[in-house]
């Protein structure tokens, strides 16, 4: 294995490796060395750039809870328009796609790591869960005060079903990820009541 590559962008080609040996081993296959390795480069060039390698986890996991606030704006700008089924069907599926999901046992596997986050930021225990929250959550309230979700519908509850449920549902992925259509059944499911009671222009 070379060691003397020279990385561009040190840090997000680490964090590029990381997130392959993540899909193909999971947490417990997911070391410096593995990461080292996957990126073609000494071991020092990771330790060159971060603290140890709990701080690089922590970082990689910031890294990825940011990418989902593309993700979480296009939910929020969907407001109004469509469904509110089919505009959390198409975000539960991008937001619960293999590479959050195979960060979430990640946080659970590693206590120094959700220690780490919870000092980075509020919430940051449980980063990629605690974004899509806050994106499901305010999607909701955007279609509550258009009045297309029941006015008294308790969005903390109608969240908590959404992305608890959503997260089992994609985490059962044997043989595969769930069918937009059984995700589209699940939304439906939860939002059933809160959609049927909306006032009726």
């Amino acid at each position: 294995m070379p060691t003397g590559v020279h990385l561009r962008d040190a840090r997000q080609q680490l964090f590029d490796a990381a997130e392959r040996v993540l899909l193909r081993a999971g947490p417990g296959g997911l070391t410096s060395r593995a990461v080292t390795d996957e990126a073609g480069c000494a071991k020092g060039v990771l330790h060159r750039h971060f603290s140890d390698f709990d701080a690089f986890l922590a970082e990689l996991v910031l890294d990825r809870a940011a990418q989902l606030e593309s993700q979480a704006e296009a939910l929020r700008e969907s407001a109004g328009t469509g469904t509110p089924a089919d505009n959390l069907t198409a975000a539960l599926t991008m937001l619960f796609g293999p590479v959050p999901l195979a960060i979430i046992p990640l946080i659970t596997f590693r206590d120094e790591l959700r220690a780490r986050l919870r000092q980075a930021r509020p919430g940051g225990g449980i980063a990629i869960l605690a974004q899509v929250t806050t994106a499901v959550s305010a999607y909701l309230a955007d279609e509550r005060d258009r009045g297309r979700i029941a006015a008294d519908a308790d969005l903390e509850s109608l969240t908590l079903s959404l992305v608890g449920g959503g997260h089992l549902l994609f985490t059962d992925r044997d043989p595969g990820p769930p069918t937009t259509a059984a995700v589209h059944r699940f939304v439906t499911s939860v939002l059933a009541d809160v959609v049927q009671r909306r006032p009726r222009s």
